[in-house]
């Protein structure tokens, strides 16, 4: 039998800023009941009380508080560094990429640079220093090129070992820098470090969000 209780957690579930405004108490409950009471009636095809809304609200919101939001933590000894003046291209991934891929790093000093190499189902992305730009750019025919980006950073933070075991680190850190407006364009990630690669206008944000964020979960 569906419930108004599991109706509304439904309608929370696909909307996880909503989720986190629940989590942190500021949000009005009485206008998101009033938001998405026409949504529950719709779901259970009947009319619905206000205040059985309101009060399925409540009963979610506690439920949130308890859930993994709240338990995963980074270490406050976590690290984090910033890399500006970075170049971003997509190769697609044609059969001539491969071997010019290894040249990379006879072109790119990988031990001082920034270097990042994703390959995906159908395309190949490099991150590295800007610096490096025309090097790359030599490397590879027009055609090989979806796309190019200048002017962004990277934000890495170093994660506990033990996050493979924990449910929904990465998840607090992409969600504290949305909450700032911090645009995401990549992310990438080895065993020990989470890199954001974002705007560089909004690396200085990035890194104090990231910073207040460790601070907090010392408390």
């Amino acid at each position: 039998m569906v419930t108004i209780a599991r109706t509304v957690e439904k309608i929370v579930e696909r909307k996880p800023f909503l989720q986190e405004a629940l989590v942190r108490g500021v949000i009005n409950v009485a206008a998101l009941a009033e938001e998405i009471l026409p949504e529950v009636e719709t779901e259970m095809k009947e009319k619905v009380k206000f205040g059985a809304v309101m009060m399925a609200i409540r009963r979610l919101s506690e439920k949130l508080n308890k859930s993994f939001i709240k338990t995963a933590k980074f270490d406050i000894s976590s690290d984090i560094s910033v890399k500006s003046d970075l170049y971003e291209i997509t190769l697609r991934k044609l059969p001539s990429i491969q071997a010019k891929i290894s040249k990379l790093y006879d072109k790119i000093n990988s031990e001082n640079d920034f270097l990042t190499v994703t390959q995906g189902i159908n395309e190949i992305t490099l991150i590295t220093n800007r610096r490096n730009k025309t090097k790359i750019r030599l490397l590879f025919d027009s055609k090989e090129i979806k796309s190019e980006v200048e002017d962004i950073a990277s934000v890495t933070i170093n994660i506990p070992v033990e996050a493979i075991q924990t449910i929904g680190l990465f998840y607090i850190a992409t969600r504290a820098l949305n909450w700032e407006n911090i645009n995401i364009i990549e992310i990438v990630s080895t065993f020990t470090e989470l890199t954001f690669i974002i705007k560089e206008e909004d690396a200085p944000r990035a890194f104090a969000t990231l910073k207040q964020l460790i601070r907090e979960q010392s408390k």
